[in-house]
Formats: structure tokens, C-alpha cells, sequence
């Protein structure tokens, strides 16, 4: 396959030209960093599982009527997906205290809240991504209200449907992270969910254990984090014990190439 443009690089995956026009090819890096990339490092393997889970996880969420940019995984790095103009808003579900929130207002990690809330925080790493209200989004028009209405609407649904599927595989979804963007159909737009869904942006922890599953191993340097990523792969029936070396002989043959 030819090599094609590339479009965008960002802290875990690169962007290139797709095949037809209003399409892009979305590569999964093994390459990991924390702290607003102050912390940076490796995960061996962690590009196959995520492009893996991801796919598993916007496939379902189509079928339950949630819009996606995903149209297909290519191969084991590669998916093809829709071109969107992406909203400048990381959006944050929290089902449990931990990370972020439980600094800010002092609640012991672990905690089941009350409620869900969600969060906005600003898509600007030069600035730490600052977290944002509803006014902000109104006045900078980063949004329309509609927009965020059904953002929200969609952030629930898929918050539902993720935490009943991961509790089925004896996993706690604490909290997690979505991006949205605008399709047009001339002068109409509207949001569909894009970027991934996987241990990266996610907050997992095992059900009876608390062991944590997910990307707060590699920022605490608590080790195993590419045996975690396995894990929630391998409990979603993604990858078999044979699996493992595939993975491995993927990555040794894609370096040989030089991709």
C-alpha cells in the first residue's frame, strides 16, 4: 500500500489522507505520555489493543443508535474512519472519584458519587487543557447549544451502555474521556462521536480487586501496564493467550519496515 499524507500526529495516533474523499486512515501509536505530556514513554503492544477495543466499542455503540466517525479497522494499527471537524471540548464522565476530581475537592479516590457529572475542559495542551463551564462554550462559540445538548445526551447513553458492558466482564468504569465532531451535509452539521474509546481514556478497575486496568498504571508506575491493556482485551473475548505473540511478531516485522 502506498504511503499516504500524513494529516495530523497527536500524542497517540497519527492521522492520515484516506482512500475517498471525506475519509481519513487512523494509525494507533504504541507511544504513551501523562501530565500533559511531561511524562512520556512505551507501550509495547499498546496501538494493536487499542485500535482493537476501540473498534469493538464504536461498533456496539452504532448499534444502539450512537453516530460514529468509525467505518472500519483495516488492520492491526489502521482504521478507516469519517473526516470530522472536531469541537475543541474533551468531554468527562465520572462515575467514581479518582484522578483529577478527588485532588481538587479532596474526596478519597474510590468514591461512588452520587450522580454522574460530566465535565468540559478546553482541547489546548499548550495551556494543560483547563477545565471549562457551559458559559465559556456559549461565549467563545466553540459550541452551539444544541450542539451540547446533544453531546450530553450522547455522553449518557454511551456512559450507560459502557458501564453495563464492563461491569459484565467484572470491570468498573470510574471514568472516561470522548471527543465529538461535525459532519456537514452542506450548510447542516451535526455531532457524531469520534477519536477512540480505550484503556487510554478510560478509567478501569476490577471489580473485586480495585486493581487498576488502564493508563494510571503507566502515570503512577505501578508496572504491568502492557499486561493490563491485555487484560481488558482479553476479558471483551479481543485477544487469546496465542494472541499475545501475534502482537509482538506484528510490531518486530512493522519495525523491520521502518513504519
Amino acid at each position: 500500500m502506498a504511503r499516504r499524507r500524513q494529516i495530523y500526529e497527536g500524542k497517540a495516533k497519527i492521522l492520515y489522507e484516506g482512500p475517498e474523499p471525506g475519509t481519513l486512515i487512523q494509525y494507533f501509536k504504541d507511544d504513551a505520555t501523562a501530565f500533559n505530556a511531561q511524562k512520556r514513554g512505551t507501550i509495547s503492544g499498546k496501538g494493536v489493543i487499542n485500535n482493537r477495543i476501540s473498534e469493538h466499542i464504536f461498533t456496539a455503540l452504532q448499534v444502539i443508535g450512537v453516530p460514529t466517525h468509525f467505518i472500519r479497522r483495516l488492520n492491526m494499527r489502521e482504521q478507516l474512519i469519517r473526516q470530522v471537524e472536531i469541537i475543541p471540548i474533551e468531554i468527562v464522565i465520572r462515575n467514581v472519584a479518582a484522578g483529577s476530581l478527588s485532588k481538587r475537592l479532596g474526596i478519597e479516590e474510590g468514591t461512588q458519587l452520587p450522580r454522574t457529572i460530566i465535565e468540559y475542559y478546553y482541547k489546548d495542551d499548550a495551556l494543560g487543557d483547563p477545565m471549562i463551564a457551559d458559559e465559556h462554550i456559549a461565549c467563545f462559540g466553540w459550541a452551539t447549544q444544541d450542539e451540547m445538548n446533544d453531546i450530553a445526551d450522547m455522553a449518557i447513553r454511551v456512559n450507560d451502555f459502557l458501564s453495563g458492558m464492563f461491569a459484565a466482564i467484572g470491570i468498573r468504569l470510574i471514568d472516561f474521556k470522548l471527543e465529538f465532531g461535525r459532519v456537514w451535509d452542506g450548510d447542516y452539521a451535526r455531532v457524531i462521536l469520534a477519536d477512540e474509546i480505550s484503556p487510554d481514556g478510560c478509567r478501569l478497575w476490577d471489580i473485586k480487586t480495585n486493581q487498576k486496568l488502564d493508563k494510571d498504571r503507566f502515570r503512577q508506575d505501578l508496572g504491568g501496564v502492557e499486561e493490563a491493556y491485555q487484560e481488558v482485551a482479553r476479558r471483551l473475548g479481543l485477544l487469546q493467550p496465542e494472541d499475545e505473540s501475534a502482537v509482538l511478531d506484528f510490531d518486530t516485522h512493522r519495525k523491520k519496515r521502518g513504519r
